[in-house]
């Protein structure tokens, strides 16, 4: 057998070990859910076209989360469901305020490898129905000047918006695209307040 192919064994070896760590991790302590849950993410990583690399890397990344909301709060890491592909973060459920939605998307930026955050994360205390309508308005503004912008990689940043406080959370590829993002959220109307959450790519 050649060198380069006890390399590749070695390599899904290593990438099937990882899954099942992983899947220990975020299973129940029961020896059945342990079982349960390590050999359905085998099954499930070896059916999708992602393959078990990536797989790995993203139940990786779905326990970080979940770790990082677990630190946090306790009630918060049972009020919401992570489901991560290809490092594209989807996050559901429902919290109590809006600053807890907020300290999700945070906490999940937070991860290496995230390469995208989706929050449908719920608010169920909700704000007056004129804020609300402003805080869309300043989303959706945001949103399509950072897709128009050329200069900014829009899938790298998520924005949200309460009572006209605009959270920006992403990863930029240097100090300009950083400002750039900025520099358009000071120019919509409504805004009272930027908190930059962005950090560099090489950091």
């Amino acid at each position: 057998m050649s060198l380069n192919s006890l390399y590749k064994k070695g390599e899904l070896l290593f990438s099937c070990l990882t899954i099942i760590t992983v899947s220990i991790l975020l299973s129940s302590c029961s020896p059945v859910g342990l079982v349960v849950g390590a050999g359905a993410s085998l099954m499930t990583a070896s059916q999708t076209e992602k393959g078990l690399k990536v797989s790995a890397k993203d139940l990786q990344i779905k326990a970080e989360i979940n770790h990082n909301l677990f630190q946090k709060d306790h009630e918060l890491f049972g009020a919401v469901k992570v489901s991560v592909d290809n490092g594209k973060v989807l996050i559901t459920g429902s919290v109590p305020n809006p600053q807890d939605r907020i300290e999700i998307s945070r906490l999940s930026w937070k991860v290496g490898g995230v390469r995208e955050v989706i929050n449908e994360v719920q608010v169920t205390n909700k704000a007056s129905f004129t804020n609300r309508a402003k805080d869309l308005l300043i989303n959706k503004s945001l949103q399509t000047q950072l897709l128009l912008d050329q200069s900014i990689n829009f899938i790298n940043f998520s924005v949200d918006t309460v009572n006209g406080v605009v959270y920006i959370f992403g990863i930029a590829r240097d100090q300009e695209e950083i400002n750039r993002v900025i520099k358009h959220a000071r120019n919509i109307n409504y805004v009272e307040n930027i908190i930059n959450y962005m950090s560099l790519g090489n950091q």
